[in-house]
């Protein structure tokens, strides 16, 4: 039986429908609107998917520390 899986590589339309979804979920947080204040003014020239992508990143980073 064929075990399906989601590659990175190959984004299928579904994929990105969850990533809108959850990238404007992120957005609506507190702790992402408190980090994006925090911010130099970089994050106006930015898109939203990569200030939820380097806010993303930034927490991971923190967590694995």
């Amino acid at each position: 039986m064929m075990n399906p899986t989601i590659t990175p590589n190959h984004p299928t339309e579904a994929n990105g429908e969850v990533w809108e979804s959850l990238q404007q979920a992120i957005a609506d947080c507190s702790g992402f609107q408190q980090w994006q204040a925090q911010q130099e003014k970089e994050t106006d020239i930015e898109s939203l998917d990569q200030q939820v992508r380097s806010y993303l990143r930034e927490t991971l980073e923190t967590l694995a520390y």
